[in-house]
């Protein structure tokens, strides 16, 4: 029978580690963790995350930063071995490639920063007697539907990205290990995601074109685009709303995400520029694709989610529009 928080006893202290948490949304996610009292490790290659966005642990006593290459057999088991000086309740994975383009010219790009994370904290978990896996997955696990609503139910899952491809493997594994000896797994399906302190994103990009140019934003396809975006505070509401629920299925699978048609790549480029270089000419490309491996439309169908009693604060629009003045406002502009 699995173990829940509530059979811990009330002195209990719930150890999560971060894999990934120095990135966009480990960050905000281990904030909110620190929050409700958790102890909280974080471990990261710091490959695309920053240090500088995590609390020091000279002021902040429930904290701890490892850095380590997760898929390299030895730190990985390393570094959990540091971390479980206190006996580590659940891990929350959100360690991996970010940039799909960059996976599509070096497939060993996903399968490394992806899948072998996966692989390796999984061993560590068991080894280590974890109890709860919390994963970020992806939309890009089910392909390209071609504007058919996408539910978790929804297959055969066809990923047109090496990280689509990654994310998919990595559910697989995990669903795995829950049959083994995970108590619980929940697999989060991610949408766009955006606000602060953003990495990487089409906003993120804009602002920065901008930056470097202000009178001209090339956008790579036609504008024509159209995808929903959640804002990472609602996002990471969402993983706590589900992390806290102590019935349910022992593998959850869910999309998460805004509950609207969402907005084209066309608006979000006219935004940025009105925001933060309104003379800039906006040059558009060709296609209906911004990169190989990119689903130029998709929306998800979010029952499951909203049914544990979440939803979000902010729809496409306001998610992007907030988006846009705090990363400008973050780089002075």
């Amino acid at each position: 029978m699995f173990e829940t928080l509530s059979t811990l006893g009330g002195g209990a202290q719930v150890h999560s580690v971060v894999l990934g948490g120095a990135g966009f949304i480990g960050s905000n996610l281990v904030r909110a963790l620190l929050d409700r009292g958790h102890r909280v490790t974080v471990i990261d290659n710091l490959s695309r995350g920053q240090r500088q966005l995590l609390p020091d642990p000279d002021t902040t006593p429930l904290f701890s930063f490892i850095q380590a290459n997760l898929a390299d057999p030895r730190e990985c088991e390393a570094a959990f071995e540091q971390s479980a000086v206190y006996p580590i309740w659940e891990i929350w994975h959100l360690a991996a490639n970010s940039d799909i383009p960059a996976g599509v010219r070096d497939p060993n790009v996903d399968l490394h920063d992806t899948f072998l994370t996966t692989f390796e904290s999984l061993r560590a978990a068991s080894r280590h007697s974890v109890r709860v896996y919390h994963f970020a997955s992806s939309s890009a696990v089910y392909g390209d539907w071609h504007g058919v609503p996408l539910r978790e139910t929804l297959g055969p899952l066809r990923p047109i990205s090496n990280y689509g491809a990654m994310k998919l493997a990595s559910e697989a594994q995990i669903c795995a290990a829950a049959e083994a000896f995970l108590g619980k797994a929940n697999i989060h399906r991610f949408p766009n995601v955006v606000g602060v302190p953003a990495t990487h994103g089409v906003i993120f990009d804009f602002i920065g074109r901008l930056a470097r140019d202000p009178t001209r934003l090339v956008v790579l396809g036609n504008g024509t685009q159209q995808k929903a975006y959640l804002h990472v505070s609602d996002l990471v509401g969402a993983m706590l709303t589900v992390a806290g629920r102590e019935t349910g299925p022992k593998i959850e699978i869910l999309n998460v995400g805004a509950v609207d048609a969402g907005v084209t790549v066309r608006w979000i480029a006219e935004s940025v520029v009105a925001r933060v270089s309104s003379r800039a000419e906006i040059v558009f490309g060709e296609g209906d694709r911004g990169w190989l491996g990119d689903v130029p439309k998709f929306r998800y169908e979010t029952e499951r989610v909203h049914s544990y009693g979440w939803s979000p604060k902010l729809d496409s629009k306001a998610a992007v529009l907030r988006a846009i003045d705090d990363i400008a406002r973050s780089r002075g502009l």
